[in-house]
């Protein structure tokens, strides 16, 4: 009996943390919004303030929000000129970072991966390092962008173990 009403309690547990499809929730408040029918205001309201707004030309705006220094994710939502939610997406992943190219500038590599969690200069070296926290697997680590400082363009990308910092 003891095992059953153990069960029982993980089950419920493990179901607090999943959205309505049983599906594990990424961020609280997620399971909140509807693409196409939630609006910015509905965005704001569950997220807070975003960091940095994008404005795009068409009228789309993207909404940023970091959750470091000691988080590991940046959500980016896309909301459309008529003001509702396109898309959200999580912007520290394998793919993402694998379009951060040579040649960037601070800009284009700030817009893609959104606020650095710190910003080191070696002045030694002429490099600027951009560094970003995120998960691999269950291990913390660093996606770090390497800048020339007189250029302020990307020379390399490198990772380094996020426990060692």
């Amino acid at each position: 009996m003891p095992y059953r009403i153990a069960a029982f309690v993980l089950a419920v547990l493990a179901l607090a943390g999943c959205d309505r499809q049983g599906r594990p929730i990424e961020e609280f408040g997620l399971d909140k919004l509807a693409k196409g029918v939630s609006s910015e205001g509905d965005v704001r309201t569950v997220m807070g303030q975003p960091e940095t707004v994008w404005e795009e030309e068409d009228g789309t705006r993207m909404l940023q929000y970091p959750k470091g220094p000691e988080g590991v994710r940046t959500w980016e939502f896309t909301i459309d000129r008529s003001g509702k939610l396109k898309d959200y997406r999580q912007l520290l992943t394998s793919e993402t970072f694998s379009r951060v190219q040579q040649g960037m500038s601070r800009d284009e590599v700030r817009r893609l991966l959104g606020k650095p969690r710190s910003v080191a200069q070696f002045k030694l070296k002429n490099e600027e390092v951009w560094d970003w926290k995120y998960q691999e697997g269950t291990e913390p680590r660093l996606f770090n962008v390497h800048f020339d400082m007189a250029t302020g363009k990307a020379t390399r990308t490198s990772t380094s173990d996020a426990l060692n910092y």
